[in-house]
């Protein structure tokens, strides 16, 4: 596993949706993750640290986790096919632990909002270096040469 860190979110201006970008703390390989409007809201939300009136569904799931003294350990986005992200959600209480499927959007926030570690297999990570999001083959390192040249004005308000 790969421990990975969110370096942004921005809009993709070929599909208009959004984008949250985990990069490898060492070795600075980037994942581009495409997710849905709301899912990136409540990823936004934790990352600009904006309280909301109400708990929103993720803090809910915090909160819950919290009273039944149970902790988010890590998320590991664990698998990828048919161009769709799948994650897992490792929880535990004293000696018991779960491990609960997620979207990696989810997971995401809940690891933001939990200040868990975010990991990535992988076999994710190769295959995910020849996919875009319309799932063509494509430069593997046309998105990796973008960001590194990329002005951090252009990821928007919503970077780490």
């Amino acid at each position: 596993m790969v421990k990975m860190e969110i370096k942004g979110l921005l809009m993709d201006p070929v599909s208009n949706m959004p984008v949250v970008i985990l990069r490898d703390e060492g070795d600075g390989v980037f994942l581009p993750i495409w997710v849905g409007i709301f899912e990136a809201n409540a990823i936004a939300i934790e990352m600009e640290k904006i309280s909301t009136p109400r708990p929103m569904t993720h803090d809910l799931l915090k909160n819950v986790l919290a009273e039944l003294q149970a902790h988010v350990d890590r998320i590991v986005i664990n698998e990828l096919k048919e161009n769709t992200f799948f994650a897992r959600i490792h929880l535990s209480r004293g000696q018991e632990s779960w491990i609960i499927d997620s979207r990696p959007s989810d997971a995401i926030a809940l690891a933001l909002r939990s200040k868990a570690d975010i990991f990535v297999e992988e076999e994710v990570l190769e295959k995910s270096r020849t996919l875009r999001a319309d799932g063509e083959d494509q430069d593997p390192d046309r998105l990796k040469k973008w960001l590194e040249q990329v002005n951090p004005e252009d990821l928007g308000k919503y970077r780490m």
